[in-house]
């Protein structure tokens, strides 16, 4: 063999240092870039808006049963069920009603539908862009998500030529896919945020309630018109490092659930049921068997993202006996209140309420949002976390560092969260005077709301 001069020695010595200075410099570049890819990353919510509608569309429980006795379409058995279901709903006596449901008779012709559409989705992102004072020109992205009403051209054509957007703009339209569908929108966002760096991400969730609105005695679709009621909201996302200054939240994690695959899932629905001896409307057997695996699910993917170490190996020995060797024992339920500090869960009724607040073991002053908003805006779908949202922000809660969960259900069957970090302190009152919701109503709320609320027919 032949052996190596020390001249040759020398020179492999000297490419191994160089080699050595080039990997190190590689390692250097690549560390950079990761801290910058981590840093663009990053999404923060810079700021949104909820809908509040004109005064004209406000109505009180005694007005809406006198309203569907002047319709003219339902029966007597249809409207004392309307009425009970009133009762016990949870709303109060001022929700919102788009023009076409108010008149008499009801006009559910799409051309209103488009009315109470451009209403909602214009007044929103009017009041975001005046608040973040963003260009039109400068948002990237645009993400619509109504399920009842999909017109062609759709809604982010019809936002993108309304403001006069980019030709490069992304825009996707989401339908049909229930309450749960601002969620979504959200984590569909933050998906295209990784990919389109240094841009804006306009995300609008509402809902159609002149399509939604039934004219019919079939009991289970009467459920809706007594529920839902006309809102919307608009939110601004964005990657950029400088709206890091500004932004109230930084989205933590998304967590999205489907049950789909469930026969059983896929066809839950809403049913009524006989309540010692009332006629009440309630989650079926069925569907809360559903709901509670969804939510199950859904915690267990979120859990390591948001829960504190000892919560988390508690959480894990509960699924280890459970699952590996099949204990009887009662399934663990985290301390979420050690970890989160605002809950916003969709106001889809009130027994959703119930059950939540019953399975998660949360406090009445953790509902709060929930209850308040079902109570002053009625079910929204999938724009009432932002309602939620909205209320925390008003009351003066939100503090920096805090964390907020919202959590939503959709048809299919779908459990969905999203958990926001506050990156600043929203002064209540401050917040309160720009055109946040709940201006009018920050003073006098909460109130009380009894199981069952009679209807005084004045």
């Amino acid at each position: 063999m032949a052996m190596l001069s020390q001249r040759s020695i020398h020179g492999l010595l000297h490419d191994a240092h160089d080699i050595t200075a080039v990997s190190l410099a590689a390692c250097a570049v690549a560390a950079a870039c990761a801290y910058d890819m981590s840093w663009s990353r990053a999404v923060y919510l810079v700021d949104f808006a909820g809908y509040k509608p004109a005064p004209a569309h406000e109505t009180s429980r005694a007005k809406t049963t006198r309203h569907h006795g002047l319709a003219g379409a339902f029966n007597t058995e249809s409207m004392a069920f309307q009425r009970r279901i009133l009762e016990r709903s949870g709303l109060g006596d001022a929700t919102h009603f788009p023009a076409s449901v108010i008149k008499v008779p009801v006009d559910i012709r799409l051309r209103s539908a488009d009315e109470e559409s451009h209403a909602v989705v214009f007044g929103v992102i009017d009041e975001l862009l005046t608040k973040t004072r963003v260009r039109p020109f400068d948002i990237g992205m645009v993400i619509v998500n109504c399920s009842l009403h999909s017109p062609t051209p759709s809604f982010t054509s019809l936002v993108v030529n309304r403001y006069s957007l980019r030709n490069d703009v992304v825009t996707h339209n989401l339908s049909g896919m229930g309450c749960s569908a601002g969620i979504i929108a959200i984590d569909l966002a933050r998906r295209l945020l990784q990919v389109h760096l240094d841009t804006y991400a306009l995300v609008v969730s509402t809902e159609n309630t002149t399509l939604n609105w039934y004219m019919g005695n079939n009991r289970s679709m009467l459920v809706p018109n007594m529920l839902f009621r006309m809102g919307g909201a608009a939110i601004l996302l964005s990657n950029r490092r400088s709206e890091w200054r500004r932004a109230k939240y930084q989205l933590i994690h998304t967590a999205r659930t489907h049950r789909g695959p469930s026969d059983q899932s896929y066809a839950c629905v809403m049913q009524e049921e006989d309540d010692a001896g009332h006629l009440g409307v309630s989650l079926s057997k069925d569907l809360m068997s559903v709901a509670a695996e969804a939510l199950r699910t859904n915690i267990t993917t979120l859990s390591p993202h948001i829960l504190l170490l000892s919560e988390q190996l508690r959480f894990l020995c509960a699924v280890v006996l459970k699952r590996v060797f099949r204990t009887k024992a009662r399934p663990y339920i985290p301390n979420f209140t050690s970890s989160v500090q605002h809950f916003c869960i969709h106001s889809g009724g009130r027994s959703v309420l119930d059950e939540l607040e019953r399975s998660l073991r949360l406090s009445a002053w953790d509902m709060e949002p929930s209850r308040m908003t079902l109570y002053r805006f009625g079910n929204t779908s999938s724009s009432s976390l932002w309602y939620e949202l909205a209320y925390c922000e008003a009351k003066g809660r939100t503090r920096r560092g805090d964390r907020v969960w919202q959590i939503a259900f959709g048809s299919g069957f779908k459990c969905n969260s999203a958990v926001w970090k506050a990156l600043r302190t929203v002064e209540g009152s401050d917040d309160a005077k720009e055109s946040n919701p709940w201006a009018q109503d920050v003073d006098v709320l909460p109130i009380h709301v009894p199981k069952v609320m009679l209807i005084d027919d004045e």
